[in-house]
């Protein structure tokens, strides 16, 4: 028996093993950190929000509507208002018709959210803009603010926001499940409700920086609140968009 040692390959004869230049390993390096610092950051977001997943794992549990079913709106519909008015309307044995429309009334401002970061999504690809849009809920769209601000590369803001997103969209998964299984045995007196939506207030408080953005907020939060008795949850869109319109024209008057 031979054996045959493995020879230097002779000049001039390229080695077919692939490698990775150092540039390479930088740019996969720096998409990672990107990627990492996305999911560092909506990390509050979902600490905030969690306890509105275990209120909506509850109503599920309660309301009569099979488990999985329930759940699985946490992925079908992922929003959070949306989801548990449609909890609502099944559990009261509403048609699917009414479900459906009820539900894309209150995402409206979903649509809001996708207008403001589509110019940064021009030119991806069809499938980066499919799940990109699927992830596209309140929080995720504070976390692509600051992904998109302007200190990062197109590709680098890409993953800061999918980061942010996909750790979201587990996040709410697991704790809405947490509520239809265990949540029932919680106290009512925690009002968990109140904590998703009162961090979210406080989160955009704290972000406003500008006289527009002032401005944008306060007609918007004035508008919901007198909207508020609108059917079918319309007042929230109604006030952003009012919101949007007043930012609009302060910023086009200041420029």
């Amino acid at each position: 028996m031979t054996t045959t040692a493995l020879a230097p390959a002779a000049p001039g004869h390229a080695s077919t093993a692939p490698r990775s230049t150092p540039a390479e390993g930088v740019d996969r390096a720096a998409g990672r950190r990107a990627f990492l610092d996305g999911v560092r950051a909506m990390l509050p977001l979902l600490a905030g929000v969690a306890p509105f997943g275990l209120v909506i794992g509850v109503t599920v549990a309660e309301a009569g509507v099979p488990h999985l079913a329930g759940w699985s709106l946490s992925w079908l519909v992922y929003a959070g208002s949306a989801q548990l008015a449609a909890v609502g309307l099944l559990g009261g044995s509403a048609s699917a018709a009414v479900v459906v429309a009820s539900v894309a009334v209150i995402n409206l401002r979903v649509g809001l959210y996708g207008a403001a970061l589509a110019p940064h999504w021009r030119g991806t690809s069809w499938w980066w803009r499919v799940l990109a849009g699927y992830l596209l809920i309140d929080p995720s769209f504070a976390v692509g603010s600051q992904s998109y601000d302007g200190s990062r590369s197109a590709r680098l803001a890409h993953r800061h926001y999918l980061g942010g997103a996909l750790v979201l969209w587990a996040g709410w998964l697991t704790v809405t499940g947490l509520g239809v299984t265990v949540g029932a045995v919680l106290p009512s007196a925690l009002h968990l409700e109140s904590i998703g939506p009162l961090y979210i207030v406080a989160l955009v408080v704290l972000s406003v920086r500008t006289k527009e953005t002032w401005v944008a907020v306060s007609v918007a939060t004035v508008t919901a609140v007198g909207a508020s008795l609108l059917p079918l949850h319309l007042g929230p869109a109604v006030g952003m968009m009012a919101g949007l319109l007043a930012g609009s024209i302060v910023l086009r008057r200041t420029a």
